[in-house]
């Protein structure tokens, strides 16, 4: 184990890859309690971070062993996205079961979630789901960068925004068209979740 501990994450990587499990056990070790306490500081329940946690590592062993990891050099960020979307898809099962039928009589129809004032776990979600299509705008060509801005933080028409760019309308249109397909693409390489 001890040769393991000088490596770099992506050497522990690779060398998981090639079959050696202490290589993941050093990664194991060297980031668990990042990991735990970033779970744990959202969901705030003991048992239910314990639950994600072990779900993002296994999941992370998945991802290795399939050869999917690409993440070169960004180990911590990755495992971390993990666990974030790990965290998203368990308030999202939780909102769903909390969905209440209308046939039982004795349930009051406006008590509902989303009739409620928002939780922390749920600005917690929407800050990182704008952080992250922040991040994702960011690495979109400058045409397609300015057009999605214009259009969605400076409330502009296509036709304001045409005029102001000195194109058509239709090369506005398409711009757009291509920022948003560019966006779900970049989503989905990142494994990034845009939705609550």
């Amino acid at each position: 184990m001890a040769k393991y501990t000088s490596m770099t994450d992506e050497q522990l990587v690779n060398a998981y890859e090639k079959g050696s499990n202490e290589a993941f056990d050093m990664l194991l070790k060297r980031h668990k309690d990042r990991v735990y306490n970033y779970i744990l500081r959202i969901v705030k329940q003991e048992d239910i971070a314990n639950d994600i946690f072990q779900e993002t590592f296994v999941k992370a062993i998945m991802t290795i062993k399939q050869g999917r990891y690409t993440e070169n050099g960004k180990f911590p960020a990755w495992i971390s996205r993990i666990a974030h979307n790990l965290i998203i898809d368990y308030y999202r099962q939780e909102k769903s079961e909390n969905l209440q039928s209308t046939d039982i009589e004795d349930i009051n129809i406006l008590n509902r979630k989303e009739l409620c004032e928002s939780t922390i776990e749920d600005n917690i979600i929407t800050e990182q789901i704008t952080n992250d299509v922040k991040s994702l705008i960011k690495e979109l060509p400058d045409l397609q960068r300015e057009v999605l801005n214009m259009r969605y933080y400076q409330n502009l028409s296509f036709k304001e925004i045409a005029e102001q760019t000195g194109v058509s309308i239709n090369t506005a249109l398409g711009r757009m068209r291509y920022a948003i397909i560019n966006l779900r693409r970049l989503a989905a390489e990142k494994e990034v979740v845009l939705t609550v």
